[in-house]
């Protein structure tokens, strides 16, 4: 294989994520730009619930199933199962990883995420418990445990308790925040979830551990962010850092996927790296940026 077919290869792979791999129910390898490796997705928002309503987002809820419970023993066994497959080298035997260069064929972090928002699941704190058991019974000490968030549960009691099973086992929290004010948060979110709610629970999180931002910026009918809407956003950040949060890394990235709504689209790569520019010199804090599969 050519370098150029390598990296199309390569590239492809970042851009697709499936939230199923063969049989399993729960669990998904991928290969993650933002991981830098191979992150194992723990899927458990089977019904597609979710709180936020964004107008990027790829999933499909016109066909969501009932409310249910997740199976904790076929979680733990598909989990078991695939983190064989990961350490033993057998996942990249199969014809959708085998062109996974050899630098990335590292298994970075077992990710809470999936088709909604997983604190919403009443199972998230048993989820929690059985993926680190499973990391711990594979002595996979150096393996993350992240969540991905849109932080608006992070205030509840029972979500706390799961949060001290992450932060007890090398546990990360990566939360999404993708507007600086209230209106453009309404527009791009959609959600009966207060603004204030999200700053609130980001900034408690970060007060207690370090974590990651999450941020997504767009095209809304072919119109980004405006600069006061990114002044804004440097604002918020700041006002998380002031008031003791840290904040490690933010993550800005754009539309990779087919979203939601036909009228958002992915911001050209040129402006996204003015944005990266202006967030990181208005905050002081390490920003990366991962480019939109459709960005011109």
């Amino acid at each position: 294989m050519t370098d150029d077919a390598k990296k199309k290869t390569t590239n492809q792979l970042f851009h697709s994520h499936p939230r199923s791999f063969e049989a399993s129910r729960f669990i998904y390898p991928v290969l993650s730009r933002r991981s830098k490796g191979i992150s194992i997705g723990v899927n458990i928002s089977q019904d597609k619930t979710c709180n936020l309503n964004c107008v990027y987002c790829q999933v499909n809820r016109s066909n969501c199933l009932d409310k249910q419970l997740v199976e904790i023993d076929v979680l733990k066994s598909e989990l078991s199962k695939t983190l064989r497959s990961v350490i033993s080298g057998e996942l990249f035997e199969k014809p959708k990883f085998s062109g996974v260069p050899k630098s990335l064929q590292r298994l970075n972090d077992l990710a809470l995420s999936g088709d909604g928002e997983p604190t919403i699941s009443k199972n998230f704190e048993r989820v929690l418990q059985v993926c680190a058991d499973v990391r711990q019974a594979n002595k996979l000490s150096d393996v993350k445990l992240v969540l991905i968030t849109n932080a608006s549960l992070l205030h509840l009691d029972r979500v706390q308790r799961g949060l001290k099973i992450l932060y007890e086992n090398n546990g990360e929290i990566w939360a999404k925040l993708d507007t600086g004010t209230e209106n453009y948060y309404r527009a791009v979110a959609r959600s009966a979830i207060p603004f204030e709610q999200i700053l609130k629970n980001i900034t408690m999180a970060a007060q207690t551990h370090p974590l990651v931002i999450q941020t997504l910026f767009m095209n809304l009918r072919n119109q980004p962010p405006s600069p006061a809407e990114i002044q804004a956003y440097c604002d918020r950040i700041n006002e998380i850092s002031s008031a003791g949060g840290k904040i490690k890394l933010i993550q800005i990235h754009t539309v990779a996927r087919t979203p939601a709504e036909d009228w958002v689209s992915a911001i050209p790569d040129a402006k996204l790296d003015r944005f990266t520019n202006a967030i990181s010199q208005a905050t002081g804090i390490e920003v990366e940026t991962f480019y939109g599969q459709f960005a011109s």
